[in-house]
């Protein structure tokens, strides 16, 4: 992976908008921080970001929205709620997919972040630090990304999981396993911390796979690993995975929810016409798409905006891809 400016500025010790300045504004720094930022960027093999060129200037009526997966419906959801808010500004959105790559998500927002007015980063894969800097002044506002320096929106899913936690224990269940998607992903963590500790409150035990590709491919290659953990539910990082891990496990002749309950997180359109229909965990991402775009509206008209962090609630939806465990036929297995 290319260095970035954090990694710059940790060479250096200097803070992040320090390392900055020395490729924006350089004259503003000492002769001595400049000559070790530049130092630590020649050894890293660090490249600025080039500076806006004259013939490409922002346009205020554009913003840009960059996301990891538009084939993922919830993205899907996600960009056209926010389409639809900037319209009501008189804005045009330019989008942007960046195939969970860190590289060509660094490469698209120093891009747009030169011609556009603003922007909204969904799930970065980058650390938030380092998508601020790549902003430098364009306003940006971050979904699912943490910061206490920029707008974020933030899809909570800490109830919706005590809420999946107590219904599965109430089932009966009492042994879990936990799919996780990308390392490189907030949301990811948040999940897997959240899921923990309701497991726990819940009196579950509760085994954290190991990461996977955030796509019905991803499920299905940990599929596996869920039945092997002789768990008798699972909850999956999102929709797709849990899609995936239903049809991993009928590969293996694992029925469910008969022998496996199966809880998704999303609520994306096709979770409730799958088969079995998915239980799944609703995370409200067209109303995160609308408030992204609000939030966005106010910082580009506002150079001395105050950043806000919102937190959006989750709520469990229960389908048919959970039911009481078949405890006989579990004991037979773990005694096997």
């Amino acid at each position: 992976m290319a260095p970035t400016l954090t990694d710059v500025a940790k060479r250096a010790d200097v803070a992040l908008s320090t390392a900055s300045r020395a490729f924006s504004d350089p004259q503003r720094l000492g002769p001595e921080t400049l000559r070790k930022v530049l130092q630590a960027a020649e050894e890293l093999g660090y490249e600025p970001t080039p500076p806006r060129p004259a013939e490409a200037p922002q346009d205020s009526a554009t913003v840009a929205v960059v996301v990891p997966d538009i084939a993922n419906p919830v993205f899907g959801t996600f960009v056209k709620a926010a389409q639809t808010q900037g319209w009501h500004h008189r804005q045009t959105i330019v989008l942007a997919d960046t195939d969970f790559d860190p590289d060509r998500e660094r490469e698209v927002i120093t891009h747009l972040a030169a011609r556009s007015a603003g922007l909204v980063v969904c799930s970065p894969r980058l650390d938030s630090q380092d998508v601020l800097a790549l902003c430098g002044d364009t306003p940006v506002v971050l979904v699912n990304r943490e910061s206490t320096t920029a707008d974020c929106v933030l899809a909570d899913a800490s109830d919706g999981l005590r809420q999946a936690a107590e219904y599965l224990a109430a089932l009966g269940h009492r042994h879990l396993a936990y799919v996780q998607g990308s390392q490189h992903s907030w949301s990811n963590s948040h999940r897997v911390d959240a899921a923990r500790a309701q497991a726990e409150q819940a009196g579950l035990r509760l085994e954290v796979l190991g990461w996977q590709s955030e796509t019905v491919a991803g499920g299905i290659a940990a599929a596996a690993g869920v039945i092997a953990s002789g768990a008798t539910a699972v909850i999956a990082h999102n929709d797709l995975v849990a899609l995936g891990v239903i049809a991993g496990a009928r590969q293996l002749g694992v029925r469910v929810p008969e022998d496996l309950s199966v809880v998704g997180i999303d609520d994306m359109p096709l979770a409730a016409t799958a088969h079995p229909a998915l239980t799944t965990i609703a995370v409200p991402m067209a109303r995160a798409g609308s408030l992204s775009l609000e939030l966005l509206a106010k910082a580009v008209a506002d150079e001395h905006h105050r950043p806000r962090t919102l937190r959006l609630p989750t709520q469990l939806v229960v389908r048919s891809s959970t039911a009481q465990p078949d405890l006989a036929r579990t004991a037979t297995r773990e005694g096997a």
